[in-house]
């Protein structure tokens, strides 16, 4: 997939946990991992806007575009 999801990369670097992430951006856990381990197939950019708000970054630094060779 050519888009990939930095999220657990973010999350490293704020030393936040999944369930302090989930708790702060008020979604499930389940849903959190998903988006963590590149199966999503969408995001709403409300959500985004969240996590980006709660990790102190920019879209960027979570979603990142790789060309497909």
């Amino acid at each position: 997939m050519p888009i990939i999801v930095n999220l657990d990369v973010m999350m490293a670097k704020r030393k936040m946990s999944l369930n302090e992430l989930s708790d702060k951006v008020g979604l499930t856990l389940s849903n959190l991992s998903i988006l963590k381990t590149g199966k999503a197939k969408a995001i709403r950019f409300s959500t985004l806007e969240t996590i980006c708000d709660v990790l102190d970054c920019q879209p960027g630094d979570i979603l990142e575009y790789v060309k497909d060779e």
